[in-house]
């Protein structure tokens, strides 16, 4: 049984490609924040540095897997975490914490929750390197 057209919609949702990944953005039109969907098929690619004054992140890696590091304040070291869709995890990253990630596996998916729509005023960025943070992969 299908159901009649009356009774369903089908929205188009935004999409951004560049050099780093491919992004859904604003997926279920929330009224308080957004879902996006990033997908990122290079491994050689960083996505870094920047922080929110106000926003809360929630990511979630779908497919593949990811090193995320997050900064709290700008002498701090960089910690490091790991994403995987063999654990299932919520990485929650409140305001004020610099973060960034890498891809580990080509064709990675991260699914990413924002608690407020994004606003460009709230993002204060910094350069790849200004933490002499290391993002290669350990030998082990």
């Amino acid at each position: 049984m299908s159901l009649p057209k009356e009774n369903y919609d089908i929205q188009q949702v935004s999409f951004h490609e560049d050099d780093r990944a491919q992004r859904l953005l604003d997926v279920f039109e929330l009224k308080d924040g957004q879902i996006n969907v990033s997908y990122v098929n290079s491994t050689s690619h960083v996505v870094a540095w920047h922080k929110h004054l106000k926003q809360t992140d929630r990511w979630v890696c779908l497919k593949g897997s990811f090193k995320v590091g997050l900064v709290e304040d700008e002498n701090d070291e960089v910690d490091w975490t790991y994403l995987s869709d063999k654990r299932q995890e919520v990485l929650i990253i409140p305001p004020g914490w610099y973060h960034g990630y890498r891809a580990l596996e080509p064709g990675s998916i991260l699914m990413y929750h924002m608690d407020c729509k994004y606003d460009p005023d709230d993002v204060l960025r910094v350069e790849i390197g200004h933490f002499d943070e290391d993002w290669g992969i350990e030998n082990r």
